[in-house]
């Protein structure tokens, strides 16, 4: 018995075939056709490549025309601001020598001097301190752990007033001492993202905290501050703990942006999310 369906499906297929054998058909017999196409395409991805490359150069021409700009800037911005301070430097954990250059290169023409550059043993040995500590009330501290918040305040106001505990606790405080302990007129921090645990963590936060407490308490320039490829970004923190902060003391913008901290201006710059600005407002830049 006849079926139309079968008969309908059966052309449909017919004519499939047919048209496929078409394609193939010009496809292999018209191989010029192929070769122009392909040419069109590949000088095109050509001229695409080389409009690329001109706006790379275009945009690298530029960039190192701002940072030229910004160098030759810089000593007008900064020039004299800091004029006879002395700045300590102090790390909190392994000392960086890459942030150290940064600082040292920022103070560059401002009249200040880097006098003092401490790195704080973390986690701290209380027992350590506790004997450099002898006769007075952080004698207890390898039993009483609580005391090291109020041991680094201490710590840190005579970073800024001077004092006899700092002096005496020096070689068991610090893996890193150059330069003098004190008293600085003004103060750059440099907290190292790390990783404790347990005690550890818990000694070393107090200590931390005491330290920030006691040289914000001072009244004196503190500054936090950290390069863009720091992560954790540490901004959060030296915010909480009432310090201004820089997170790209590596560039020139953020170089201008300490010295400008350093000399009175408060709040978070550099760049990205986390800061208010790039530098403190034009008008402490023209002051």
């Amino acid at each position: 018995m006849f079926d139309f369906r079968y008969h309908a499906v059966s052309l449909a297929a017919v004519l499939v075939a047919l048209a496929v054998g078409v394609l193939l058909g010009v496809a292999i017999g018209d191989a010029g056709l192929v070769s122009s196409a392909e040419k069109q395409v590949r000088a095109s991805l050509r001229d695409d490549v080389r409009s690329a490359q001109a706006k790379e150069q275009v945009a690298t021409d530029a960039l190192v025309a701002e940072q030229r700009y910004s160098r030759a800037s810089y000593p007008f911005i900064v020039s004299g601001r800091l004029q006879g301070a002395k700045v300590g430097l102090l790390f909190l954990g392994e000392p960086d020598e890459a942030i150290a250059a940064d600082v040292r290169s920022a103070l560059e023409g401002t009249g200040a001097e880097l006098s003092g550059t401490l790195a704080v043993k973390e986690p701290p040995d209380t027992a350590a301190l506790a004997t450099a500590a002898a006769g007075t009330r952080y004698a207890k501290l390898s039993d009483t752990p609580q005391l090291l918040t109020s041991f680094g305040k201490t710590i840190g106001r005579q970073m800024i007033l001077g004092g006899q505990l700092l002096k005496s606790e020096a070689d068991s405080l610090f893996t890193t001492r150059a330069g003098g302990l004190g008293p600085f007129d003004a103060v750059v921090v440099v907290r190292i993202p790390r990783v404790l645990t347990g005690e550890d963590a818990t000694n070393t936060n107090l200590l931390e905290d005491g330290l920030m407490a006691g040289l914000t308490k001072t009244r004196s320039p503190t500054v936090g501050v950290q390069t863009v490829e720091t992560a954790p970004t540490q901004v959060p923190w030296y915010r909480e703990r009432g310090l201004s902060s820089v997170n790209n003391v590596g560039q020139t913008a953020g170089q201008a942006a300490l010295v400008l901290s350093l000399a009175g201006a408060q709040g978070s710059f550099g760049v990205g999310p986390d800061v208010g600005g790039l530098l403190p407002g034009p008008e402490l830049a023209s002051g």
